[in-house]
């Protein structure tokens, strides 16, 4: 058997930077990044640059994909209106192209491809446009009905595999849980800055989102281990697998956990609009950066549209309790993937991390 090569699509992203990071830990195998702009920590990967919505710079990627057995998709396209533009028609489009694109320059360069994992996500339940299903289940509870560039890649990925001898397998996270900077939905920059923002008042770790909701998470490293065992279990071909910890959970629950690894204590309830408010931010986080010494960009380079993703994934402006946001984890714990987290945990990791890397004061 040919020796592994991973190409890792979305690179700078949160699920595509943990997957660098597992496979750089894991060995024996070569490993590509492919992104627009270099990830700030390779893990001894090769960095080839490439906008993938762009199909002549994908023409000319057809050397640094020679060779390649394993595609980690995990590039996305967002509108600078985050929630709004998971309906918008050309953001369905734009990521459906990116994938053709990549596909089209692939699969000739690399006879020996054997599997593509591609990221989806709850929008395939519809989890932002109506209640779920308790528990949204694989093959069952789909919402199929509401356009989404989900049914756009998966479509053509099924059509595409046909009579090949490549497979794929569709991975489906919640909320996911790491570290990347500038990312549309990762939480840890938004929340980080706006505890600082506090601290620096003297104040304690104010709860800024909504009326609760049960819900799930996932650790990006327990994510970039799951797309691991599906390039590699046969029973993970061409089959869709919920990701999560294994547990739920509610914001106000692990509030304290979250201030406590921040080094605060936990405030009360003061809801606020990350989106709306951080602009004011923007000087202090510089002043803040220079005093502390911290590594991490300006405001908007670090956090990009993840304000946005914060404020909806607290439910900011919601005043009752929202319906429960559950996915089962059966089928792939029958197929073999078997490994849980708590999110508790988790949260206290990640910012621990943050603050140890001088991302976070």
């Amino acid at each position: 058997m040919a020796a592994k090569k991973v190409v890792v699509a979305g690179a700078t992203g949160l699920v595509g930077n943990a997957a660098l990071r597992h496979f750089g830990a894991v060995g024996a195998c070569e490993v590509v990044a492919l992104s627009r702009r270099q990830p700030r920590n390779l893990y001894g990967a090769r960095f080839v640059a490439a906008d993938l919505a762009d199909a002549a710079q994908c023409a000319r990627l057809a050397g640094a994909l020679k060779g390649a057995t394993h595609l980690v998709y995990a590039a996305l396209h967002e509108r600078p209106d985050l929630v709004g533009g998971w309906r918008d028609e050309s953001q369905i489009e734009t990521n459906d192209a990116m994938l053709r694109n990549l596909m089209a320059v692939l699969e000739p360069a690399a006879p020996e491809l054997a599997h593509v994992a591609l990221l989806q996500g709850t929008k395939a339940y519809g989890v932002h446009v109506r209640p779920l299903a308790v528990p949204a289940r694989e093959g069952r509870s789909e919402m199929y009905e509401q356009p989404n560039f989900y049914w756009a890649q998966e479509n053509f990925l099924r059509a595409q595999q046909k009579d090949k001898r490549w497979h794929f397998s569709i991975l489906r996270p919640v909320l996911i849980i790491g570290e990347a900077m500038g990312g549309a939905m990762d939480l840890i920059p938004p929340l980080g800055v706006y505890a600082a923002m506090l601290r620096e008042q003297g104040r304690p770790l104010d709860f800024p989102g909504g009326a609760a909701r049960v819900a799930q998470a996932v650790d990006v490293d327990l994510l970039a281990r799951a797309i691991a065992w599906s390039g590699e279990a046969d029973a993970a071909h061409n089959e869709a697998f919920n990701v999560t910890n294994g547990d739920v959970f509610t914001w106000e629950n692990v509030w304290p956990a979250i201030a406590d690894a921040l080094g605060m204590k936990p405030g009360k309830a003061v809801p606020l609009s990350l989106a709306q408010e951080h602009p004011k931010w923007i000087e202090p986080w510089d002043a803040l950066r220079r005093r502390h010494g911290l590594v991490s960009p300006g405001l908007e380079e670090f956090v990009g549209l993840s304000f946005q993703y914060a404020d909806y994934s607290m439910r900011y402006g919601h005043s009752e309790s929202g319906p429960p946001s559950i996915v089962s984890t059966v089928k792939i714990n029958r197929a073999g993937f078997t490994e849980m987290m708590d999110t508790e945990d988790m949260f206290r990791k990640w910012f621990s991390h943050a603050r140890a890397s001088r991302l976070l004061p």
